[in-house]
């Protein structure tokens, strides 16, 4: 009998139109385009402004492009995986509000929670799901409203975040195509370096709580960049040795985008030139889980049939991972 591999049959993606660019940013703080470009290559990015909309908006907005695209039916989908750090609410989840949205009765339907590396760990998740043979039509997301979480009078993490929506949906074969491997990774000691302090149940929301800031992103940014840079070059590189494969195999790396000295660090490990880089940082900042899903989305054109493509990524908890995909059409 041949393996069940769960492949990727369409894509989807929704970006706000509200442009905030860096020169708008060092009106707000003491900042400037020169100083953000310099260091983490972000030009402007995308930020959600109608009153009372969250993630699932944006999230529902990319899977109906994706069902205008593919034919694809509310009632074909039979498992919805959500990759967020940023859902609607703690509770329901995001992919419950986003399946009724959508009008999707029949499926299973949950968040997962791994920071940036939140679409990656989806998609693995979704990816085993189908081949049990148990689910046929799986959407899987990245989707983030990072301003929801984002202090605006803080110059160092302020200029870094976006908001936006990804959605791929996966499907079985027993082509030699879709997701081949994968390489997944926690460090938990990394938690504090990295978070959001307040809100969870062990230190809730209080008036305190809210004067100090501590609903939004904590971050100590040289420490997170030394462990994203040796992580995500490393498992990038891994995950290649492992499937014996050279750069010159590599059609496509998409590296999720939180900063450019990263990404140069990962380029580096894996030797694929950087014309084969899809890299969209510039437009959109670091979207979280969501950089990878829209990166695939805007690059879609450019893959063809059978493609080697190595996706890779880092974020809070520490999680980082690598996965490496035959494009499926």
């Amino acid at each position: 009998m041949s393996k069940i591999h769960a492949v990727i049959t369409g894509v989807g993606g929704y970006v706000p139109e509200y442009v905030l660019d860096n020169h708008e940013l060092s009106t707000m703080m003491d900042t400037s385009d020169e100083w953000i470009t310099t260091r983490v290559g972000i030009k402007e990015r995308r930020i959600l402004k109608e009153p009372n909309t969250g993630t699932s908006y944006m999230a529902v907005k990319a899977a109906e492009g994706l069902f205008a695209k593919t034919g694809t039916k509310p009632e074909d989908i039979d498992l919805i995986l959500v990759g967020t750090t940023t859902p609607d609410y703690i509770f329901p989840s995001c992919a419950s509000i986003i399946a009724d949205k959508l009008g999707i009765k029949n499926a299973l339907a949950f968040d997962l929670q791994a920071a940036c590396s939140g679409f990656i760990v989806a998609l693995t998740n979704a990816a085993s799901f189908i081949e049990t043979g148990r689910y046929k039509k799986v959407l899987v997301f990245g989707a983030e409203k990072m301003s929801s979480i984002t202090n605006y009078d803080d110059r160092t993490t302020a200029p870094l975040f976006g908001d936006g929506a990804g959605v791929v949906l996966l499907e079985p074969t027993t082509e030699e195509l879709g997701v081949m491997d994968s390489l997944l990774s926690t460090d938990g000691s990394g938690s504090k370096h990295l978070m959001l302090k307040a809100g969870g149940s062990a230190y809730p929301a209080s008036l305190e709580t809210i004067q100090k800031h501590e609903h939004t992103i904590y971050q100590e940014g040289q420490y997170v960049f030394k462990h994203a840079v040796t992580n995500m070059a490393g498992v990038s590189g891994d995950i290649m040795d492992k499937n014996n494969l050279k750069s010159e195999d590599i059609n496509w790396l998409i590296p999720h985008q939180a900063n450019l000295r990263i990404i140069d660090a990962v380029v580096s490990r894996t030797g694929v030139p950087y014309e084969r880089v899809i890299i969209n940082i510039e437009k959109y900042g670091n979207t979280s889980a969501a950089t990878i899903p829209i990166c695939i989305w805007e690059a879609e054109k450019k893959f063809k049939k059978g493609d080697n493509i190595i996706l890779t990524a880092f974020g809070a908890g520490f999680t980082w991972g690598a996965v490496w995909l035959k494009w499926g059409y």
